[in-house]
């Protein structure tokens, strides 16, 4: 009889050397300056008899917030449900879209968030699962992607999307596309706010709100999808956690379905807006960005028999 894997959170060494600095940065060090940055900039425009700041500005950075946490769920939502569980098929333009959506979201690359994820359906809830709650919630969290195993990461991309040119291009120069996006972008604008005699402060606040509600997005994922998914929870938290990852987190249909291109049924007005991400998959169906989308059968409508 082949061995059980050992738990995740056991095997693989914790310890400030084995740490994944780019992990620690995008789920910890780069949310807290969000933070900093959005209370900063609030208390400054406050305080400072020198600085401008409006109540209208607090509503700009809220809405930017919103708009960004959307575009990083219709990022990670679409990989995760097209190129992860293969439930439809996406032309140039949605692919484009979706891969510069994860990179905004800080998603890495995308061979190693799918091999990490056929593990997690593989395993799921089982030793060698890479984020088992039942093992360590905190592990689940955010622990498994503080201190990774180096064989996870040298595994090669899986098959069905190793040819896949838009995935090989993205993990190729994912380096170089983060810095375009989350620090030459912001420069510029800066650059060109400086230029034209606007606000400083308000630049620096949209750009804050931006930061963390990306923040929120990640934490809200790990902790919704990985943690609280796997677990029975109240109605309030399941509906909440669904509205911030985009429809996500609803996952108690998602191992029995998990090709699915909708999470909650295709009818109804909440259940677009809250399942956003498969919202956006059928407009990308209705510009023909995306063809042959798969729908669990509880979610599609219901069929009236022929007479």
């Amino acid at each position: 009889m082949k061995p059980s894997p050992l738990p995740r959170s056991q095997s693989i060494e914790k310890s400030w050397s084995n740490l994944d600095w780019p992990s620690v940065f995008a789920a910890i060090i780069y949310p807290s300056l969000g933070v900093l940055g959005v209370l900063g900039a609030v208390i400054l425009g406050l305080a400072l008899p020198g600085l401008t700041f409006h109540w209208w500005y607090a509503v700009i950075a809220l809405v930017v917030g919103a708009g960004v946490l959307a575009i990083c769920n219709m990022g990670i939502g679409v990989l995760h449900r097209i190129w992860q569980h293969r439930a439809g098929e996406l032309k140039w333009p949605a692919q484009a879209i979706t891969v510069v959506n994860c990179v905004i979201a800080m998603q890495g690359q995308l061979k190693d968030w799918v091999n990490y994820h056929s593990q997690h359906h593989r395993l799921s809830d089982k030793p060698g699962d890479p984020h088992n709650p039942h093992e360590s919630k905190f592990w689940a969290w955010i622990g498994w992607l503080l201190w990774r195993d180096e064989d996870d990461l040298k595994r090669p991309p899986a098959m069905w999307i190793r040819d896949n040119g838009f995935v090989k291009f993205v993990d190729r120069h994912y380096n170089w596309m983060s810095l375009v996006i989350h620090l030459i972008i912001p420069a510029v604008a800066y650059a060109l706010v400086i230029a034209f005699g606007g606000s400083v402060l308000l630049t620096f606040l949209i750009h804050a709100a931006a930061v963390t509600a990306r923040g929120v997005q990640f934490h809200a994922t790990t902790l919704g999808v990985n943690v609280f998914g796997h677990m029975k929870t109240p109605a309030w938290l399941d509906w909440t956690l669904a509205l911030l990852t985009g429809g996500e987190a609803i996952h108690d249909h998602h191992h029995d379905h998990p090709s699915s291109a909708l999470h909650l049924p295709r009818k109804g007005l909440i259940n677009r807006l809250v399942d956003y991400n498969g919202t956006a998959l059928l407009v990308f169906e209705k510009l023909r960005w995306a063809t042959d989308l798969k729908i669990a059968p509880q979610f599609a409508p219901a069929r009236i028999p022929a007479e």
